[in-house]
C-alpha cells in the first residue's frame, strides 16, 4: 500500500478529515473590528449625526443671544487645543424652529433644540462668561481617559461573550454529549440499600456476593487461579427484586457503581446507541475496578436478524457494540456487568455465552419462608398491632413477589388509616390481600334476582371444593360483594407452595371451576355467562393437561404449538408439529376431560342440596362468610361459629368553632381535677 493511502487526507481547514471546529481567533478579530468602530462613534460623537458645528466666537455671539439657556452645556478641558482648550458639548435653541413658528408653520416635524459641540481656545473673559452659564467639567485624568475609551469595547466583548460564544458552548456540549452515556454513578451515602435489606432470595444473594468480595479482596481468588465473572445477568418474574439486588450491590461494594436502563442506548439516530455503548465502557475503564449495572437488558439485547426489520438497524448496532466491548479483542478488565431481564428468552445468543455474561442468577417468587423473611423487612415501617401475624399472611399470600408484598403492607396500613386506626390490624391486611387478588369492592346495586344467582353460584364453588379437597387447597371465604370484574368470589387458601401438579388436584381444580355452572343448572333451571371466565380456566388446564403434561391416553407426547410471535424477537415461522387428525383427538380428550368433572359436579351438589341452598342463603344474608363455615354446612346443616362483619367506622367529623370551645372547657375540667368526656365511665354524660 503507498505512502499516499496511509496518509489521512487533509481538508482546507487543515484538519485531519474531521469536521471544522470553531476557530476563537476569528471571532477575536470581529469583536476588535466591530469595538474599534463603536470607539470611534463614541469618541466623535458628531460624525455623521445633525449636531451642529460652532467656533468658540460662535458660541459665545450664542450664549449671549439667550439661545443657550443657563446648564444647556459641558465644558471639559482638551490640552490638543492648547493651554486654554476646551471642548463643549450642549445643546442650543433651534433657529429654524424660531423662524417656522414665527411663520406661523407647523413645528411638528421640528426640534425645538438641536445638539451643538464647539472645540477651540477660550480667553479669559469669554471662559468667565461661559461658566455662568455651562457646568464645567473635572478634568479628566489619563487612566480615566483610557477606561473611558475601553469601556465600549469590554460592554460590546461581554455583550456578544453572553450573546454568542456562551450559545456556541452550549449548543457544542449538547452535540458533544449526544453520544455520551447516561450512565449514573451511584454512591454508598446516596444508596443506602444493603444486603440485610434484601430477603426471600438467599441463593441469588450468595451469586452477587462473590462479586462483593472480589472486589474487597481480589487476591483471595486469584491466589487459587480464580476468576471473577465478567457478567452476572440477574433472570426472574417482575418484582422478584433483581433492582433491589443490585442496590444492595452499590451500598455493600466499594467501588464506583454506574447505573443505567436499556432503553437509555435506543436512539432514533444510527449510530448514537453503539457510541454511547462505548462511552459507557470508557468511563467504566477511568474508574476501574468499578460495576456497570444495565437494567432491563432486553431493550436492546434482543436476538439480531429476526423479525421483520432486517439486520442492519439501530438496536443491532448498539448490540453488537455491546458484545465487542464486553469480550472483544480489547476486553475490559476490571469493569463488572450486571443486567436485569424477566425475558431472558428473547437474548441473543452470543450475549449470553461464557466471557460475557458469564452466570445466570435465577431469581424466582420467593417461598413461603421466602415470603416471611420480606413481610418482616417491609413490617419494620408499618404500626402492626400484636395480633398480626406474618407467618399467616406469608401462607396466605403464594404467588406474591416481593414488590407484592411490599404493596401489601402499604396497602394495609392505608385502609386502616381511612378507618381512623392507629396501628395496622389483621383485617385490614385481610382486606388489602383481597384487593389485590381480586379487586377492590364494588358495592353495585343488584336486584334480588342478580344476588340470588350470584350467591348459588359461589356457593356451588364452594360446596365443590370442600368436599373434592384433599386438605391441599381448603376455601378460605365465599363472597358476594364484587371485586374488580366478578359479582362474586371463592378463595382458597394453599397448605403450602405449589410446585407441581398431579393429576388428581387438577381434575378436582376443574371440577370445581364448574361448580358454579352447576349450580346455576341445578337450581334455577338456566345457565347464565357470569361462568365464563371459569370455562376459559377449565378448558385452559384441559388442554395444558393434554397437549403439555401427558396425563391422557395420547400418552407423554408434548403436542405444544410454537406460539412465539414474530416482533417479540423469534422466528418469523411458525410451525404446527402435529397432524389434523391429532389435533381432532385432542379436541376430544379436553372436551372429554371438562365434560366428565362437569358431571362429576352435577352429581356433587345434587347430593348436597340442602348444603347448597343453605350456603347461599348464608351468602344472600351476611355477603361474606368464612370456609369453616362451608365445612360447618356440609358436616352439621348449619353455621355454628360465629360470622365477624368487618364494621365500616365512620369518618370524624370536623370540628366547629363550638366544638372546639366544648373540648376547651372538658380540658380545663380536666386540669381542675374532673373528668374529661373520653375518661367518664360508660353511661356518664360527656
Amino acid at each position: 500500500m503507498s505512502s499516499e493511502n496511509n496518509t489521512p487526507q487533509k481538508n482546507n481547514n487543515g484538519n485531519n478529515g474531521s469536521p471544522q471546529r470553531f476557530q476563537p481567533k476569528v471571532l477575536l478579530i470581529y469583536l476588535v473590528i466591530v469595538a474599534a468602530i463603536l470607539t470611534i462613534w463614541f469618541a466623535n460623537p458628531g460624525a455623521g449625526s445633525n449636531v451642529k458645528e460652532l467656533s468658540i466666537s460662535e458660541l459665545v455671539d450664542a450664549v449671549k443671544r439667550e439661545k443657550i439657556a443657563e446648564g444647556d452645556g459641558i465644558m471639559t478641558y482638551d490640552p490638543s487645543y492648547g493651554r486654554d482648550g476646551y471642548v463643549i458639548k450642549g445643546e442650543m435653541v433651534n433657529d429654524a424652529f424660531l423662524q417656522a413658528r414665527e411663520d406661523g408653520l407647523s413645528t411638528n416635524e421640528i426640534s425645538e433644540k438641536v445638539p451643538y459641540v464647539a472645540r477651540g481656545r477660550v480667553t479669559e473673559e469669554d471662559l468667565l462668561l461661559l461658566r455662568e452659564v455651562l457646568t464645567e467639567k473635572p478634568t479628566s485624568t489619563a487612566l480615566q481617559d483610557v477606561l473611558i475609551s475601553l469601556l465600549p469595547f469590554v460592554l460590546i466583548i461581554g455583550l456578544l461573550y453572553f450573546l454568542f460564544v456562551r450559545q456556541l458552548k452550549n449548543a457544542g456540549r449538547g452535540a458533544m454529549s449526544f453520544g455520551k452515556s447516561k450512565a449514573k454513578m451511584l454512591t454508598r451515602e446516596k444508596d443506602s440499600v444493603t444486603f440485610k435489606g434484601v430477603a426471600g432470595c438467599d441463593e441469588a444473594k450468595e451469586e452477587v456476593a462473590e462479586v462483593v468480595d472480589f472486589l474487597k479482596d481480589p487476591k483471595k481468588f486469584q491466589r487459587i487461579g480464580g476468576r471473577i465473572p465478567k457478567g452476572v445477568l440477574m433472570v426472574g418474574p417482575p418484582g422478584t427484586g433483581k433492582t433491589l439486588l443490585a442496590k444492595a450491590v452499590a451500598g455493600e461494594a466499594d467501588v464506583p457503581f454506574f447505573s443505567i436502563s436499556g432503553s437509555d442506548f435506543v436512539e432514533m439516530f444510527v449510530g448514537v446507541g453503539a457510541a454511547r455503548v462505548r462511552d459507557m465502557f470508557e468511563q467504566g475503564r477511568k474508574n476501574a475496578p468499578c460495576i456497570v449495572f444495565i437494567d432491563e437488558i432486553d431493550a436492546v439485547g434482543r436476538q439480531r436478524g429476526a423479525g421483520l426489520g432486517g439486520g442492519n438497524d439501530e438496536r443491532e448496532q448498539t448490540l453488537n457494540s455491546l458484545l465487542v466491548e464486553m469480550d472483544g479483542f480489547d476486553g475490559h478488565e476490571g469493569v463488572i456487568i450486571i443486567a436485569a431481564t424477566n425475558r431472558p428468552d428473547v437474548l441473543d445468543n452470543a450475549l449470553l455465552r461464557p466471557g460475557r455474561f458469564d452466570r445466570q442468577v435465577t431469581i424466582d417468587l420467593p417461598d413461603l419462608n421466602g415470603r416471611h423473611e420480606i413481610l418482616k423487612v417491609h413490617a419494620k415501617k408499618i404500626a402492626l398491632a400484636e395480633e398480626v401475624n406474618l407467618e399467616h399472611v406469608a401462607r396466605n399470600t403464594p404467588g406474591f413477589s416481593g414488590a407484592d408484598l411490599a404493596n401489601l403492607l402499604n396497602e394495609g396500613a392505608l385502609i386502616a388509616a381511612r378507618f381512623n386506626k392507629k396501628v395496622v390490624e389483621m383485617q385490614d391486611i385481610d382486606e388489602a390481600r383481597d384487593k389485590i387478588s381480586f379487586g377492590r369492592e364494588r358495592r353495585k346495586l343488584m336486584d334480588d334476582e342478580d344476588r340470588k344467582i350470584t350467591a348459588y353460584h359461589e356457593a356451588g364453588h364452594a360446596i365443590v371444593q370442600a368436599v373434592v379437597d384433599d386438605g391441599h387447597l381448603p376455601v378460605h371465604k365465599v363472597t358476594i360483594i364484587p371485586r374488580g370484574q366478578s359479582l362474586g368470589s371463592t378463595m382458597f387458601m394453599p397448605k403450602k407452595d405449589v410446585l407441581n401438579h398431579s393429576k388428581r388436584r387438577l381434575l378436582n381444580q376443574i371440577c370445581c371451576g364448574m361448580g358454579g355452572r352447576a349450580a346455576e343448572e341445578i337450581v334455577m333451571g338456566d345457565i347464565t355467562s357470569g361462568a365464563s371466565g371459569d370455562i376459559r380456566m377449565v378448558t385452559k388446564t384441559a388442554r395444558h393437561m393434554v397437549c403439555d403434561w401427558g396425563m391422557t391416553e395420547l400418552g407423554p407426547v408434548a403436542y405444544g404449538e410454537n406460539k412465539d410471535h414474530v416482533f417479540l424477537g423469534q422466528e418469523i415461522q411458525r410451525s404446527q408439529n402435529y397432524s389434523e387428525q391429532t389435533a381432532q383427538k385432542i379436541d376430544f380428550e379436553i372436551h372429554r376431560i371438562v365434560d366428565e368433572q362437569y358431571h362429576r359436579c352435577l352429581d356433587i351438589l345434587k347430593e348436597h342440596r340442602k348444603a347448597l341452598d343453605v350456603c347461599a342463603e348464608a351468602l344472600l344474608e351476611h355477603e361474606t362468610i368464612e370456609g369453616r363455615h362451608v365445612h360447618e354446612i356440609i358436616d352439621h346443616g348449619e353455621i355454628r361459629s360465629p360470622i365477624i362483619k368487618r364494621e365500616i367506622p365512620e369518618p370524624e367529623p370536623e370540628e366547629s368553632s363550638e366544638d372546639g370551645d366544648k373540648k376547651k372547657t372538658a380540658k380545663e375540667d380536666e386540669d381542675k381535677g374532673g373528668l374529661s368526656g373520653e375518661e367518664a365511665p360508660a353511661g356518664a354524660p360527656a
